[in-house]
């Protein structure tokens, strides 16, 4: 009997073994490799073009275009290659003032500011934003100084996301009221507070060392910008202009005369060709209401000057 059962026994054993080794039916489960191992997805290029774009609108503040042009075209290489394509780089320094950038000195680029974002094949986008600018006051403060609308072209070139066309559209309207001075060739940036501001118009005099007299020595135009809130029974701070010749202001600074009785002459806010602006020497010694404001307005570098023809 038990020579019987001994080969059904290695048999079934057997039988037994080949099961555990994967034969027959048994179901084996396949991992197939994720199709966003071998490509981005639309969401991870979205994502590379926006910060693409933020790259480049922080970029703008450091092209200045009232340098020297040979400059400028370091400047646009320097800050723009590897974000926008060499065929759009090497235009701009062709012709640097169609590039965007730094125009004057305040307000300047902050950022752009993303308003729509269009797929328009697997291989380029097409953004629209606005360019925020600013000076010192939205800087400490919060707030815009200027828009201006750009629309960028943005393709995907030997494997890598650059900004291959750009166009700028014209200044938008803000919170900020710009004074215009055509005469003497400056703009002053204004908070949206002094809107219906009035402009008072004066005159600065020039008294020889030793003393004041009858005769000033020098004379010039004095231009104040006036709160609008201001009355004569709650006088405000004024933002007080004094306007010098280039000639005037040398011989200033040679003490062939001086203004007032300050012991410190005036400062120097900016220039133009033809004149210099200045800041009266302890303008706001009295500390009328306003005055802090005005205060703020001033460190922002309001006063833009502007080229004007001989």
């Amino acid at each position: 009997m038990k020579k019987i059962l001994l080969p059904a026994l290695i048999f079934l054993l057997s039988i037994s073994l080949i099961g555990c080794s994967g034969g027959g039916n048994q179901t084996q489960s396949i991992v197939e490799p994720s199709p966003n191992s071998q490509q981005p997805s639309n969401a991870s290029d979205e994502a590379l073009v926006t910060g693409l774009v933020k790259d480049f609108g922080r970029k703008l503040q450091s092209v200045s275009l009232s340098a020297p042009e040979d400059l400028v075209q370091v400047s646009l290489h320097e800050n723009y290659s590897g974000l926008v394509s060499t065929e759009l780089l090497t235009n701009w320094q062709s012709d640097p003032q169609n590039a965007p950038g730094r125009l004057v000195s305040s307000p300047w680029p902050d950022r752009i500011e993303i308003v729509s974002f269009n797929k328009i094949s697997e291989k380029s986008y097409e953004v629209k934003g606005e360019i925020i600018e600013i000076t010192s006051t939205e800087k400490k403060n919060g707030g815009i100084a200027a828009k201006r609308p750009i629309t960028l072209v943005v393709e995907k070139i030997n494997n890598h996301w650059l900004i291959n066309a750009v166009k700028l559209g014209a200044y938008e309207e803000t919170s900020t009221i710009v004074y215009k001075n055509i005469p003497y060739g400056f703009d002053f940036y204004l908070p949206q507070s002094w809107k219906n501001y009035t402009i008072i118009t004066g005159q600065w005099e020039g008294f020889p060392p030793g003393g004041q007299v009858s005769e000033a020595a020098a004379s010039g135009p004095m231009i104040s910008i006036r709160h609008p809130l201001w009355t004569e029974h709650n006088q405000r701070q004024d933002i007080p202009i004094l306007v010098f010749t280039l000639d005037q202001w040398n011989s200033l600074q040679q003490e062939k005369f001086h203004i007032g009785a300050a012991p410190m002459g005036p400062s120097e806010l900016s220039r133009n060709n033809k004149y210099v602006f200045a800041l009266p020497a302890r303008y706001n010694y009295a500390f009328p209401t306003g005055f802090e404001e005005v205060e703020n307005i001033l460190d922002g570098n309001p006063l833009q000057p502007i080229t004007l023809e001989h």
